[in-house]
């Protein structure tokens, strides 16, 4: 393989010592993008393993789908609006990748009569280097076939390795043709991968290396096969961050880096109700009512139409994000000495003799420390986020054994969000709601269906 070839195998799957991932988890990576027979807007995932950028793809796919289609049935689409649809969405993944104009977009495809689609793969073959072009040959069509990850199953992970071809764009409009000419690379065998490997070499492996909080730590991982959240993160907002916070965070002198600006599309997940991490507001209030959902093992996304659920910030929100931002362990308190900062950063009236007297106010006791609720009370009292009452939810999750019967296909339900715990309307305590309750603490979910949709 080439020098940069073994780059990328490095990033994504880690030195691994035989120079290989075993062949079990590569198979479960070999898919393409592929729609649900039951649910033409849905992705299929076949087995554990390569949500981690299908969940990511799902997601910003049913926003272009909602918000940028005029169709009043959404969940219908042709064959052609599946294709302008997935082209579209991967596009635009890759533009927000993109370090930098000057260098252009990449695309990782099969090299010239290699591809599983038109020809088998023998071991005979002498093994290739990976070829650069750097002007788009025309795009011959290629003979479609139904797209399965079993194309190919004598592929290995050094043979396919061995076989890619990398073009290089320089324009957005160019881009957007050649991902259309790419179509049935991205749906046949390999897909997901070839599309992982084009948003890799288009933002530079250099520049994820130096925002991945460990550059040993792979974006797949080599044991069980699952996605990291760094490569979560640079599928949903373009940079491979390690963290789901906002911003940056020093901790023991190291730089730990967050997320950066509102997302288009968020993500919430079932650790921070374990409190093992905690999601900052640029993913819990993305530009979209659209949130994927990560549990232990696996992807979904959570989404709905309701737009008022992610309005601007209100000032309560913001008060709530930047006293978090003092508060880095999420105690829901910080010490007396930084409520001044606190109140700074709000723009709210910070004269010394004034702070004072908001101390002795919500400090009472003079324990040297303000809590969270009665700051919120004291400034913000006004908690109403204009937000309605109950609305229309939806749930994805693209494995097949995860849904009711085995068909992919989106689990309908109505979302009430209270100020406060009403017993009479009390849900079961799922992992969908554990999850959605780290944004909405008082949200219940009324499904459907008999049961409720699965997170894993």
């Amino acid at each position: 393989m080439s020098e940069l070839n073994k780059e990328v195998v490095d990033l994504v799957w880690g030195r691994t010592s035989d120079g290989g991932v075993s062949a079990s988890i590569f198979r479960r990576w070999t898919q393409g993008f592929v729609f649900s027979e039951n649910e033409p807007t849905a992705l299929e995932q076949f087995e554990g393993g390569p949500c981690a950028v299908i969940a990511p793809v799902q997601a910003f796919l049913l926003k272009n789908i909602l918000f940028n289609r005029e169709s009043s049935n959404w969940r219908q689409l042709s064959e052609e609006e599946q294709k302008t649809a997935l082209c579209s969405t991967l596009s635009e993944i890759l533009e927000s990748a993109c370090a930098s104009l000057s260098t252009g977009f990449c695309m990782v495809t099969w090299a010239k009569g290699h591809s599983p689609h038109t020809s088998k793969l023998t071991a005979t073959e002498p093994e290739s280097q990976v070829q650069t072009q750097d002007k788009p040959e025309s795009s011959k069509p290629v003979q479609e076939q139904q797209p399965t990850y079993l194309a190919a199953e004598d592929l290995s992970f050094e043979r396919f390795h061995s076989v890619l071809h990398k073009r290089t764009v320089l324009s957005a409009s160019d881009l957007r043709e050649e991902v259309l000419s790419l179509y049935h690379s991205w749906r046949g065998c390999c897909g997901v991968l070839l599309f992982l490997y084009s948003v890799i070499l288009t933002k530079g492996i250099e520049n994820i290396r130096n925002e991945i909080q460990d550059p040993t730590e792979p974006l797949i991982d080599p044991v069980h096969g699952h996605g990291s959240q760094s490569l979560v993160n640079l599928l949903v907002t373009g940079h491979a961050v390690s963290n789901v916070w906002d911003g940056d965070r020093e901790c023991s002198g190291m730089k730990l880096h967050g997320i950066h600006k509102q997302a288009s599309v968020g993500f919430l997940t079932l650790m921070e109700s374990l409190r093992y991490c905690k999601v900052g507001t640029f993913f819990k209030s993305p530009k979209f009512p659209i949130w994927i959902l990560g549990s232990e093992t696996h992807l979904s996304v959570f989404f709905t139409k309701e737009m008022s659920l992610v309005g601007p910030e209100s000032p309560s929100e913001q008060a709530r994000r930047v006293f978090q931002s003092f508060d880095p362990e999420d105690n829901g308190f910080i010490p007396e000495s930084l409520l001044e900062d606190v109140m700074k950063a709000l723009d709210l009236v910070s004269e010394p003799e004034y702070v004072s007297l908001v101390k002795t106010k919500l400090d009472p006791e003079n324990l040297g420390v303000i809590l969270l609720g009665p700051f919120l009370l004291e400034f913000f009292p006004d908690q109403d986020s204009g937000i309605p009452d109950s609305f229309p939810i939806y749930h994805y999750n693209g494995l097949k054994q995860s849904n009711h019967k085995e068909r992919v296909e989106y689990v309908e339900g109505t979302a009430l969000v209270l100020g406060f715990e009403d017993p009479m309307v009390r849900t079961d305590d799922t992992p969908v709601k554990r999850c959605l309750q780290t944004k909405w603490p008082y949200i219940e979910l009324l499904w459907t269906t008999d049961r409720s949709p699965s997170l894993n």
